[in-house]
């Protein structure tokens, strides 16, 4: 990690302890948090002491550990220094990036965390970066790639981040429309009967998209869209007939679409537009027997070029830390 280009912090260092001092006591208190939480965040994640002095924090702690607190601190004092915020999962994401400085992905193949520089996706409402680096890798291929796949459990920003992807390329008008499906499958229960028209009946399948965009367009922004079909957010059996030219398509749980469907979907694309396919193998809701079309995709498609897949971990997970262990369990159960 690089330090401020701005007003970098002054470093010392001892045998047993790094001194940084820091220029801007209103940022030093930002960098900080309420109550110090970010730095017992620190503390706790790499195992480090942080001791407050002033406009001095003195970093305590085993050489690799006390090393990458500092250089945690200085990236996201750098942060605040050009207007950004930082928040408790930033911090988390910044210390997952900087573990080793690469990963390696499903396959077993490296991923450089570093490479090309940090990726940020710009938005209307924020600025949205990968916190680890399969999330970067995936982030990558997006921009790179006509046709991306996503897979992988849940918690990861498989959905998330192709949203922000998506609403990247509308404001930079490398696209006219996004375009936001999912399979309107019940999730291993029976909902029955739900009133009202078609809108209100597909609502809920849709809420996890409908809840990344709201974190990407402000709200008077977004409902303008949805008006003028700029977004739309439908069923996939909506899709059938369509052509869908300078779009941005995301299909999210993939895995509840049918082969026949999926086939469907990848053939409605177009001219100039992009597509992306998000699910996890691991959360089928189809009747039993039937094949997940997300399998037989990857099973088909695997040599053609210009698609690329990207798989996650539990590694990859940004949610609570509880989910990334519930997900381990889960695969270690089902390998036993």
């Amino acid at each position: 990690m690089g330090t401020s280009a701005l007003t970098p912090p002054n470093t010392q260092v001892g045998a047993h302890e790094t001194l940084l001092e820091f220029n801007d006591n209103r940022l030093l208190i930002d960098l900080c948090g309420a109550f110090d939480r970010n730095l017992a965040q620190i503390e706790q994640q790499l195992e480090v002491q942080i001791v407050r002095r002033g406009n001095v924090l003195v970093v305590m702690g085993a050489v690799p550990a006390r090393e990458q607190a500092t250089s945690t601190l200085q990236e996201l004092y750098a942060k605040l220094e050009v207007g950004r915020e930082i928040d408790a999962g930033g911090i988390d994401g910044m210390i997952r990036m900087g573990e080793g400085g690469s990963d390696t992905d499903q396959s077993g193949n490296q991923i450089e965390m570093f490479k090309g520089g940090p990726v940020e996706i710009k938005t209307r409402k924020k600025m949205v970066e990968p916190r680890t680096a399969g999330q970067k890798a995936y982030v990558q291929s997006l921009f790179d790639n006509e046709m991306a796949f996503g897979i992988g459990p849940a918690g990861t920003g498989k959905t998330y981040l192709a949203v922000a992807v998506g609403v990247n390329m509308l404001i930079n008008g490398k696209v006219d429309k996004i375009i936001l499906s999912r399979p309107a499958v019940e999730a291993g229960e029976r909902l029955g009967f739900l009133p009202g028209d078609m809108g209100e009946k597909v609502d809920p399948y849709m809420q996890p998209l409908y809840d990344a965009l709201n974190d990407f367009i402000p709200p008077k922004q977004l409902a303008r869209m949805r008006e003028d079909k700029t977004i739309e957010i439908a069923p996939l059996a909506f899709m059938r007939g369509r052509t869908l030219s300078r779009a941005f398509v995301v299909l999210d749980e993939a895995q509840n679409a049918t082969t026949m469907q999926m086939k469907m979907f990848l053939t409605r694309m177009g001219e100039g537009s992009r597509m992306v396919i998000t699910g996890d193998r691991s959360q089928v809701d189809l009747p039993r027997g039937q094949t997940s079309g997300l399998r037989d995709a990857e099973r088909i498609l695997a040599g053609v070029k210009k698609i690329s897949f990207n798989y996650f971990t539990a590694k990859d997970v940004v949610r609570h830390p509880l989910v990334a262990a519930i997900i381990e369990a889960y695969e270690a159960a089902d390998e036993g």
